[in-house]
């Protein structure tokens, strides 16, 4: 079933209450979780027994177990897959949310790159208005180059993105999650934020700065908090709650102000 990656023969072999955490609202990240499990499997497993009529899947090299229990019942084993919830989205939330972070970071490089090097050559150091430039223009963070050209500010993390098997937009032109979050980027800012509210655009022109937000693309599954930062590069954080894509939608502007606290970085 995990090679076949049938979403119906893994909720017959791990149990039906495991079907709110074996998708995360990122179909890349579900296959590539799968595939480091299918990689360690092949490599070792083994049966850990915990006394009680319980046992564990160990898999790999060092015998990670399987976030859902073995239990007997009778003369069978079934996966516990209730009791395996909280653990495998405890492990798939801390890492993507890092992840985010990390990518939020990134962003923040490629945007002062961008304004910098004035990289849509309009005269200006203005930000850009799109992670990926319409065709033919550079007035996104990545545009395709030729083998002898420099990389777009983005290009790097774009193409091992790609390399991971995502695209730019999902089905019906949303956002495509990246690592179970997706982006925006906001051209405004609110009292909350160092120097007050302003707008960054100037003559259409993004040049007053940049702000990004970041939110779960399925909340309590893929992550739970969502994140913003500025120009400045200082990241907050906030649970925006089960409705977190629905409420992210409204954000306008970068503001954070009371129940976004700042994120520390190590």
């Amino acid at each position: 079933a995990v090679r076949a990656q049938d979403v119906r023969a893994l909720l017959a072999v791990v149990g039906p209450a495991s079907r709110s955490w074996l998708s995360s609202g990122d179909a890349v990240a579900d296959r590539a979780e799968w595939q480091r499990f299918l990689a360690a499997y092949d490599r070792k497993h083994a049966i850990g027994p915990l006394g009680d009529g319980r046992a564990l899947l160990l898999v790999g090299d060092d015998d990670w177990p399987f976030p859902a229990p073995l239990v007997r019942k009778g003369e069978r084993w079934f996966f516990d897959a209730a009791a395996g919830r909280e653990e495998i989205l405890n492990r798939r939330i801390g890492r993507n949310e890092l992840d985010t972070i990390q990518t939020l970071l990134a962003i923040v490089d490629a945007q002062r790159e961008y304004a910098a090097g004035d990289l849509d050559g309009n005269g200006s150091n203005d930000y850009a208005r799109r992670f990926v430039s319409s065709e033919g223009t550079r007035d996104g963070l990545f545009w395709p180059v030729a083998p002898d050209q420099p990389a777009s500010p983005l290009g790097s993390l774009v193409g091992e993105a790609t390399r991971e098997g995502y695209r730019a937009q999902a089905p019906g032109g949303r956002p495509a999650a990246y690592h179970g979050y997706r982006y925006r980027i906001l051209d405004a800012q609110g009292p909350a934020a160092s120097g007050g509210a302003y707008s960054y655009s100037v003559d259409g022109r993004m040049v007053g700065g940049f702000a990004v937000l970041a939110y779960p693309a399925s909340h309590g599954v893929s992550g739970v908090m969502s994140f913003i930062v500025n120009h400045e590069g200082v990241v907050y954080q906030k649970n925006l709650g089960r409705n977190s894509a629905a409420v992210a939608r409204k954000i306008q502007r970068f503001n954070p102000d009371a129940g976004w606290t700042k994120v520390q970085l190590d």
